[in-house]
């Protein structure tokens, strides 16, 4: 071979590797979606991580549990997450190319609005009864039996509720029917179901809106969420028969009593403990195996490992509650299988 061919080869090889090789010092954006119930600490772990990671942006859009899957599905985003584990049918229309990891958890709690009511007690009947359009004042009996010294008004309820597909009623509804046959029969569970009763708004952000504007209104939204915005909270009766207010601790307790698959796909419908809060749930991030950007797989893993190490230290002042430490060393361990 002469000289000339020699050095052509040698520069063809070099302009090969260099189209596949991302330039020192390029920034890398990953994009995600999903979970309006996470979106507070997604967007906190983004600001967070790309302040110590100058090169690398992560932008989230809080857009609901079901968009979030349907994007990541038709490869609009890097990531989705969810507060309900993707199906077994879902999985299928990503070719087994994904990995589900829980990296945060919450409450959802019956945030409500009655001028001049504070500490309200809810019995499983009665909040079945209001979500199912069977008690429809703040003064039925159902509500007031549990409630002695209480001064409730005679104030029709306005329900507020979720208009887009959401893990948090995919939850809310995974509960309401554990609790209530009825309710299973009249209203369904599922990321979306048509409700007998109420206002609808979009997203953990919208039923807060809706909640804080509307006398007489209750809805159920994420902890972090009623907190932040100063709502009152009802006390729920969980399975033991126990009232209990929603708590970080006792969102903890619930966390828990949970054994996770191997798969991590758990869902804690109603817990038995005598402490434990009725209504909680692991946020998952749907995570591609093979990433067809290598440096940007290797960003996603930067930025997933940040929130389950460090970023769980912020989770209890946004309303969330820290993972345990043995579901965190597994996602971790389970997270090595992204490229």
């Amino acid at each position: 071979m002469s000289f000339h061919a020699m050095i052509t080869r040698a520069l063809l090889a070099l302009a090969a590797l260099a189209s596949t090789t991302r330039p020192v010092g390029a920034s890398t954006t990953v994009n995600g979606s999903g979970s309006t119930f996470a979106a507070p600490i997604m967007m906190r772990w983004a600001s967070d991580f790309q302040k110590a990671n100058k090169e690398t942006k992560v932008n989230y859009q809080s857009v609901g549990s079901g968009a979030g899957v349907t994007q990541f599905l038709q490869n609009v985003t890097d990531f989705g997450a969810s507060d309900m584990a993707m199906s077994d049918a879902e999985i299928a229309k990503a070719d087994g190319n994904v990995i589900l990891l829980p990296v945060t958890a919450g409450t959802i709690v019956l945030a409500y609005n009655v001028p001049g009511v504070e500490g309200l007690q809810l019995s499983r009947a009665a909040y079945v009864g209001i979500f199912l359009g069977t008690v429809t004042s703040w003064n039925d009996p159902a509500i007031a039996s549990v409630n002695p010294g209480v001064k409730l008004p005679a104030l029709p309820i306005t329900v507020a509720t979720r208009s887009d597909g959401s893990g948090t009623t995919g939850i809310f509804t995974a509960h309401l029917g554990a609790v209530s046959q009825d309710f299973t029969s009249k209203v369904g569970v599922g990321k979306s179901v048509t409700w007998p009763v109420g206002v609808a708004g979009k997203g953990n952000e919208g039923v807060t809106a809706l909640i804080k504007q509307t006398p007489g209104s209750i809805g159920y939204v994420e902890y972090g969420y009623a907190l932040n915005n100063k709502l009152a909270m009802a006390s729920l009766e969980n399975r033991a028969g126990n009232y209990i207010i929603p708590t970080i601790e006792s969102g903890a307790s619930t966390l828990a009593s949970v054994n996770l698959p191997e798969n991590f796909r758990a869902f804690i419908t109603d817990p038995a403990g005598s402490g434990d809060y009725p209504i909680a749930s692991f946020t998952w991030l749907l995570v591609r195996k093979n990433n067809p950007d290598p440096a940007k797989g290797a960003a996603i893993k930067e930025f997933i490992t940040y929130g389950l190490t460090r970023g769980q230290s912020v989770a209890p002042e946004l309303g969330y509650l820290t993972l345990p430490e043995p579901v965190v060393k597994r996602a971790q361990a389970a997270l090595e299988a992204v490229k």
